[in-house]
């Protein structure tokens, strides 16, 4: 019965983000630099969060070549060692657009919503020192695969990015390990489909 009753005390995933982000639109202070600060800005998970979000705005097609590069250069930190994330300046005083980003949110409730059910800190050696690299290779391979501006398949591997944030800020090494799986499948998605556009475009050339 306690544990029942501390799931469903539970708070929501989606309200550090939300609040977070209005109170700095009020205070006219909302930049990415600022909203990783508020939440956490050492910590990864938080940063793989909030850049898997910005990758799902409602932007025009191709747009992942560009916010895809926070992914990438985070994933990259974590493969080269790095204790904590770091911004460069212009990324950190990049604006966020306080309604978009809130729709994004909200978009993603039903996957937050079955997230919240089963989180709970597990299988922590996941996120041991050792394997930060490891795991950093991993989730930079995914974040190519979101990166590459492929019709169909860039949703995919953002959503498994966010999963597997999540199960970062939350300590919990089996929702994170959900992710890298869909990660995965998402990677082999992303190749299928290159390959089907090469092999077609072979084929009108010749």
């Amino acid at each position: 019965m306690q544990r029942e009753a501390k799931k469903r005390r539970r708070p929501s995933l989606s309200l550090p983000i939300l609040r977070t982000s209005r109170n700095q639109h009020r205070a006219g202070t909302l930049t990415l630099g600022n909203l990783l600060s508020e939440l956490g800005e050492t910590s990864f998970g938080w940063a793989i969060v909030v850049f898997s979000l910005l990758t799902l705005l409602p932007l025009p097609p191709g747009f992942t070549l560009i916010t895809a590069l926070p992914l990438l250069m985070t994933t990259g930190q974590m493969i080269m060692g790095y204790p904590h994330v770091w911004l460069p300046a212009p990324l950190a005083r990049l604006q966020l657009d306080p309604v978009k980003l809130r729709r994004t949110v909200l978009r993603l409730r039903p996957v937050t919503r079955r997230l919240e059910r089963i989180l709970t800190p597990r299988y922590t050696g996941l996120f041991a020192r050792h394997n930060e690299r490891p795991l950093g290779v991993l989730l930079f391979v995914i974040s190519f695969a979101l990166f590459l501006p492929v019709p169909l398949s860039g949703w995919f591997p953002a959503v498994s990015m966010f999963i597997v944030g999540v199960g970062l800020v939350e300590r919990d090494g089996l929702v994170s390990a959900l992710g890298l799986i869909f990660g995965g499948a998402s990677v082999l998605l992303t190749t299928t489909i290159v390959i089907l556009v090469f092999t077609g475009a072979d084929a009108l050339i010749n």
